[in-house]
């Protein structure tokens, strides 16, 4: 066909759509700076009978009591995607994101100050696109796009839940589920000795937990359900209101989820023999609830004057063994007496499963944690003007 481009009969470039501002949406609007916090990490592993040739298991039960930190970066530029036929273009926003955890289990003592051993590191994104109306119709979703070292990675994705879907108070945490189950029948659970804390000759990392047990550091309930830990790092807390999403791999109708997906290396992956699969650890799926909540702290601010250094202030109030964030007091006025100020700011606690497979079996891989501002600035707009 041929078409005169200097009659102006007709157009075959369609004019580039020009991008809204840049809208977050109720959730990602949250993700701002690093965060950083504690968490417990269980993962059954491989145990190779060719590296450890007295092995009498074929898997491995390691325990992390861990140490976090997420840092959060904006976005450059609105990213277009293109819709077809009736379908508008749309303009994609979001974060990019590294999280960086390390174990800090000090087996000999029970405790979590061991010298800091990475053991995961991420790196992603979490995009949200708006909603559309026409293919497909549906509401706005996020979307948490992520690569790690071993070699898998993860597409996993959620409506976003409504500005109206805020919830009073904490949040109350699901049963976290750490026990494998058969590939072709996942709801019979196969458990292992390695899930009894008072075993010390279990195949598990660490073999000895009486330390743990005593200190109260690691307990059978945290075995039994992970989200115990999420629920602890709350205690005392004065959490005013909380948000909740679920990204997943899996695509399931009923529950909404939409889906995404998994991709290993070919090591992960292993081989297919006789109709057979013998992976060596393939990640399969991955699902991760996040609970942003808004939290109030009380803060006491001594005197100060323009000019000095900014104090860095910690909460007042906060129970023995539960972390606090640091307050950095960046003021354009003088404090002439002790005050006390309230402050809300974000925390961030989620509960992640990546199952995988190997020997016949699925593998939950659990990890939980609380993550909180490293540092959170309180400028003028945070004081009453009584403060002076």
């Amino acid at each position: 066909m041929f078409v005169d481009l200097h009659s102006g009969s007709a157009q075959i470039l369609a004019s580039d759509p020009q991008p809204s501002p840049v809208f977050l949406g109720p959730i990602l609007d949250k993700f701002k700076g690093k965060f950083v916090g504690t968490g417990f990490n269980t993962i059954f592993r491989p145990q190779s009978t060719a590296s450890d040739p007295g092995s009498e298991s074929d898997n491995l039960l390691e325990l992390n009591l861990t140490k976090e930190e997420l840092q959060f970066l904006p976005f450059p530029e609105p990213t277009p995607n293109r819709g077809s036929g009736q379908q508008p273009d749309v303009f994609l926003n979001g974060v990019s994101y590294t999280q960086v955890i390390q174990d800090v289990t000090n087996t000999p003592m029970g405790k979590a100050d061991a010298k800091p051993l990475g053991i995961h590191f991420e790196n992603g994104l979490f995009m949200r696109t708006p909603a559309v109306d026409q293919n497909p119709k549906i509401g706005a979703t996020l979307s948490r796009m992520a690569s790690i070292p071993h070699g898998t990675t993860i597409n996993a994705q959620c409506l976003e839940p409504a500005s109206q879907s805020v919830i009073a108070g904490a949040p109350k945490f699901p049963e976290a589920v750490i026990t494998p189950f058969e590939i072709r029948f996942p709801n019979k659970e196969v458990p292992f000795d390695s899930q009894k804390i008072e075993n010390s000759q279990s195949a598990r990392k660490p073999q000895d937990l009486s330390c743990f047990i005593g200190a109260k550091t690691i307990t059978q309930q945290m075995l039994d359900n992970p989200s115990t830990v999420l629920q602890k790092a709350n205690e005392g807390k004065n959490i005013t209101k909380h948000l909740s999403f679920t990204v997943s791999t899996k695509f399931d109708p009923e529950t909404g989820s939409l889906g995404g997906g998994t991709t290993n290396v070919a090591f992960l992956v292993g081989t297919t023999i006789a109709g057979q699969r013998s992976p060596n650890a393939e990640a399969i799926s991955m699902s991760c609830t996040y609970w942003i909540s808004t939290v109030k702290y009380t803060v006491e601010i001594q005197p100060w004057k323009l000019g000095d250094p900014p104090p860095i202030v910690t909460p007042v109030g906060i129970l023995p063994g539960v972390a606090g964030p640091s307050f950095k007091v960046d003021l354009k006025r003088n404090v002439t007496k002790l005050s006390k100020v309230d402050v809300l700011t974000t925390q961030i606690q989620y509960s992640q499963n990546v199952v995988l497979n190997f020997s016949g079996l699925g593998w939950p891989h659990v990890s939980v944690a609380t993550l909180l501002p490293q540092e959170w600035v309180i400028n003028d707009s945070d004081l009453p003007s009584t403060v002076c």
